[in-house]
């Protein structure tokens, strides 16, 4: 806050002409106001859903959810109008003529007994008109057979492809419509019915959950090939549900890719396993033993791992489960300590991997932490917590407005930095973080924010040192999203093989899309075994040209 901004505040308030010690008791107490203001809301909010929980024990309702028809602006706490600024100029559209294909061009002449006498042809006019033409392709193949002299007889074959009763073009039409247009089964049932397929809902549900296995490899595929290249990965957490119980929805992305992880937990030692690709080995170092310590592991503990594993040993999970027995006998007692064993010597063991992920954008989720090398935090995500502080007087209203202003021109200025990457600018930026984050204002909740992001001045600033890592992790909030819009239409998977279905469709439909690939020929080529297309991890590969800007600048 600046000493002009401050100034203005205090007038606002009048408390330009208090003396020094009455204004400072004053400021006191009107922060003294704002945080019983808060204590107070926040105890509504909690006596509410403890009535409304009563109720329910009860078997009555509680209080209604009613959302607002419109957006109600003092709950929104999205940052994207202050992160965007004003609108840019819109982009000239695309002549979309240019782009569609002609099946077919047809004459319209003028009738002979219309034409006027003395009229000449005088060329055409053009007009370009979409249709779609939908009609079944029942094929009935008569495969020739053949008797050998030995009484055998040999059976012509049938194209890839069109195995069992239902021919290619409806597999992909039924993935497609399930997975990428969040059609539900019953929909999907009644749209083929219409068009005259005769087909029942567990045969569409077997299309989407049997025989997967060329799918799920291409998942594979896309991960490792994704994880192989130089760009920055992102993670991000959404819910799911699977046979009625609660699930996680883990997103591992990056700007050639996006996929899908569905697990029980959230931990570290989850996020491990999806980034290890379920091959997760436990080293037992001193890095291990470095990790352990700042965790919080007992000495005595580490101690009794040293004498069993020495500094260097590599050990499975089941190796270390069954030294667990032995050192931590009583596992409820020891929950904490072997989780946190676990996890330290589990990145000690990812970090010497080579394609390990050597920086990682993520929120300020604790179980990112430690993950990568370099951990980049998201901006937006600070910025919410800004937006999120409600001030009861004017006077802080006004000292909030001034200081998030100054936050998103800074913002905007890191912008620019990554557009334009310059050493000196990157100085100049790092400094006035500093004079930024190290301010003290007369609002005491707003300081105790400030001081949360300057405590993250590494990973918030980690874009000057590598500027083509982003600012934001928008693009895992945005692939989590279509997890969330998938969960509205289709609200759990029954099986878990349903459940690897989904993530493998997912991936490979969220991949496709980075990429321009139309989804329903990419199925189809696959169904079929032509293989005319290249895959989707043979693209990611075309496209690993080493990134500039995560060579330090």
């Amino acid at each position: 806050m600046s000493d002009l901004d401050l100034n203005n505040a205090i007038r606002e308030a009048g408390l330009e002409s208090f003396d020094p010690a009455a204004r400072i008791l004053i400021l006191n107490l009107m922060n003294k106001v704002e945080a019983l203001v808060t204590l107070s809301n926040t105890q509504s909010k909690l006596i509410q859903q403890l009535r409304d929980e009563n109720a329910r024990l009860k078997g009555e309702k509680g209080k209604p959810d009613i959302r607002p028809q419109a957006k109600d602006k003092s709950t929104d706490i999205s940052s994207e109008k202050e992160r965007k600024g004003s609108a840019k100029e819109r982009k000239k559209k695309q002549n979309k003529d240019a782009i569609i294909k002609i099946n077919r061009t047809e004459i319209c002449d003028v009738p002979e007994d219309q034409i006027p006498e003395g009229a000449v042809p005088w060329g055409f006019q053009e007009i370009l008109v979409q249709d779609i033409l939908i009609e079944t392709d029942n094929v009935l193949f008569r495969k020739k057979v053949y008797k050998l002299p030995d009484g055998t007889t040999i059976v012509g074959k049938i194209p890839d492809g069109y195995e069992g009763k239902f021919g290619p073009n409806i597999r992909a039409f039924v993935i497609t419509c399930h997975h990428e247009h969040r059609m539900s089964l019953s929909s999907i049932l009644n749209l083929l019915t219409t068009l005259g397929i005769l087909i029942c809902e567990a045969t569409i549900s077997r299309m989407l959950t049997v025989d997967n296995e060329v799918f799920h490899q291409e998942k594979e595929d896309i991960v490792d090939a994704g994880l192989e290249s130089e760009d920055v990965k992102q993670m991000d957490d959404t819910g799911g549900r699977v046979k009625g119980k609660n699930r996680f929805v883990h997103i591992l992305c990056g700007k050639w890719f996006t996929s899908y992880f569905t697990r029980k937990k959230k931990d570290r030692l989850t996020i491990l396993e999806i980034v290890a690709r379920d091959a997760l080995s436990f080293q037992f170092d001193e890095a291990a033993y470095d990790m352990m310590s700042l965790m919080g592991v007992r000495k005595k503990h580490m101690m009794s791992l040293q004498r069993h594993c020495g500094l260097s040993q590599v050990m499975t999970r089941a190796e270390v489960d069954a030294l667990f027995l032995t050192l931590f006998p009583d596992a409820s007692k020891h929950q904490k300590t072997r989780q946190n064993i676990l996890e330290a010597s589990g990145i000690s063991w990812y970090h010497k991997q080579p394609n390990a992920i050597k920086i990682l954008m993520t929120d300020d989720a604790p179980q990112y932490k430690l993950i990568s090398i370099l951990l980049a935090l998201c901006w937006i995500h600070d910025g919410r917590h800004y937006k999120k502080l409600t001030p009861y007087f004017g006077e802080h209203i006004l000292i909030l407005e001034a200081f998030r202003k100054e936050y998103w021109d800074y913002y905007k200025e890191l912008i620019a930095y990554t557009e334009s990457p310059d050493p000196k600018k990157a100085e100049e930026l790092s400094q006035k973080f500093d004079t930024l984050f190290s301010r003290v204002t007369d609002y005491e909740d707003l300081d105790k924010r400030i001081a949360m992001t300057a405590a993250k001045r590494k990973n918030l600033l980690l874009v000057l040192k590598y500027p083509d890592s982003p600012l934001h992790n928008n693009a895992s909030e945005i692939a989590a999203r279509y997890q969330a819009m998938r969960r509205d239409s289709n609200y759990q998977t029954v099986s878990e093989n349903g459940t690897q279905s989904k993530d493998s469709h997912m991936t490979i439909i969220a991949t496709a899309r980075k990429h321009g690939v139309n989804t329903f020929k990419y199925y189809f080529d696959r169904i079929t075994k032509k293989y005319e297309m290249p895959s989707l991890a043979e693209i990611i590969r075309r496209k690993m040209i080493p990134e500039p800007g995560l060579t330090p600048a």
